[in-house]
């Protein structure tokens, strides 16, 4: 039987505009899925129905040209969920921590100004790790699961966005990127996850946080949704977007991401990664699983035409830079005001501690250090279009995974995901495809998630969504869905 969430978030978005269903009926249809299925699944911290109702009834009604909100935005009427790491006036936000006052934010942080900007329907907030500092989705909050296999994890940090997309409960979501944080839950979860180039989405330009680690991207069910939603991030009103920064990508190509996501067009030459920077310092096994997973893009982009060659990663120091630039950004948590820092889980208390005995000399050697890997890397990088990688090592995680020993948790993260952060270090573009599923016989079982990740160049969004397409026409993967879809 046909639901309203069979409809990509495109033909969603269509309807919409046609008058075929309204804001506060698609709104209602969500809102219901969340009541049914998330208290099994996790996805939202907190869901804000009656907010909800009121603005998409509003966009039903008074949302006509000139107004503060006209149909023409990007996203309009389309239901969404901000991560609960960013605030929106009048909601409390957790950060996935206990640690924290509960009090309703004051403003509106810039990513949700652009996101309602854009004509987005706001459910609530949706779920993450302690302060996005890890890719485990159990907190002090609660756990949230993967909807392919609820004895396991669907990775982080943007872990309740990840499951509500793959659940149903929204049509596409955005999350944020500051060493897999969309990718790696994104594979897990058997969705397609988009991080732009530093600098590309003005809402997050780059220029906060230690080495603008941090991008803002979207997670979707298939690769012609992520280039509408990356078309929003970078034109919330649908016009040019002011460029008020000086960080400004380049911008590749030309017309809408959409187009490109659409067209699928274009002949490309892949470089096959050799290695990742994490070798030397963490045990990383790479799963058969993900090998297959890999296997099956190379073989697809040669019956397309496209030219695999293989690419070795730069020797050049890494996991210690990186692991400052982590241990770093906790650092100032102790002056998050009304902070209970007893109340912190063992990860983010470790790192916290690890991070105050930095000195400012340890910091800036970590950040020049990690400045000359991301030259070497794209130097290695620029004879390729796009760079091919598993995006994840393993399958997903059981539940516990990651255990209580915070260094342990922190070499496991690094072993699950070996190929995301040195792509938030060097700026660079990559997307994240669910080519695989594990086989019968296989010890995490049958059925499971396996993407691979696409590295571009630069700027190069539209190249990475191209070939996202053409991956997407052959292997269909936007059929593959949970039980409970």
């Amino acid at each position: 039987m046909f639901e309203l969430h069979h409809l990509t978030a495109q033909e969603l978005w269509d309807w919409i505009r046609r008058g075929e269903t309204t804001a506060l009926e698609v709104t209602e249809h969500y809102l219901d899925r969340i009541a049914r299925l998330d208290p099994e699944l996790g996805a939202f911290v907190t869901v804000t129905a009656d907010e909800a109702r009121s603005r998409a009834a509003q966009l039903g009604t008074t949302a006509q040209p000139g107004t503060d909100v006209p149909t023409s935005r990007p996203l309009w009427g389309l239901p969404h969920g901000d991560k609960d790491l960013y605030d929106r006036t009048g909601v409390v936000t957790r950060s996935g921590s206990v640690a924290l006052p509960a009090a309703p934010a004051a403003a509106d942080h810039p990513l949700v100004a652009a996101l309602a900007a854009a004509g987005t329907v706001s459910l609530g907030k949706t779920t993450t790790p302690e302060f996005g500092m890890s890719s485990s989705s159990e907190t002090r909050l609660g756990t949230t699961v993967n909807p392919w296999d609820t004895s396991r994890a669907p990775g982080g940090s943007s872990s309740g966005a990840a499951v509500a997309v793959a659940a149903g409960l929204l049509p596409a979501a955005v999350g944020t990127d500051g060493g897999g944080s969309v990718r790696i839950p994104a594979a897990a979860t058997g969705l397609v996850g988009l991080k732009p180039s530093r600098g590309r989405v003005p809402s997050m330009p780059g220029r906060s946080g230690l080495g603008g680690l941090s991008v803002a991207g979207p997670i979707t069910r298939n690769v012609a949704d992520a280039g509408m939603f990356l078309d929003a991030l970078v034109r919330p009103t649908g016009l040019d977007e002011p460029r008020p920064y000086a960080l400004v990508t380049p911008d590749v190509g030309d017309g809408p991401f959409t187009a490109a996501a659409v067209r699928g067009e274009g002949r490309f030459v892949v470089g096959l990664l050799d290695g990742s920077p994490w070798d030397d310092t963490v045990d990383v096994v790479v799963d058969p699983a993900a090998r297959e997973a890999v296997a099956t893009a190379v073989r697809v982009l040669g019956e397309v035409g496209h030219g695999v060659e293989d690419v070795s990663l730069p020797r050049v120091p890494y996991a210690d830079a990186f692991r400052v630039a982590w241990e770093s950004s906790a650092a100032g948590l102790p002056r998050v005001p009304g902070i209970d820092l007893t109340a912190l889980t063992p990860l983010v208390g470790w790192l916290v501690e690890r991070g105050r005995r930095l000195t400012a000399t340890q910091v800036l050697d970590a950040m020049t250090a990690l400045d000359a890997f991301s030259m070497a890397l794209i130097r290695a990088f620029e004879p390729f279009d796009a760079v091919l990688t598993p995006t994840l090592a393993l399958p997903p995680r059981p539940l516990g995974w990651y255990g209580d020993d915070p260094d342990e948790d922190f070499r496991r993260q690094c072993a699950y995901s070996p190929w995301t952060s040195m792509v938030n270090v060097a700026g660079l573009p990559a997307i994240t495809l669910p080519v695989g599923v594990t086989g019968a016989g296989h010890p995490d079982g049958e059925g499971l998630p396996m993407g691979v990740q696409l590295i571009g160049r630069p700027g190069g969004e539209r190249t990475l969504l191209a070939l996202g397409a053409q991956l997407e026409r052959r292997l269909r993967w936007q059929r593959r869905h949970p039980a409970c879809w």
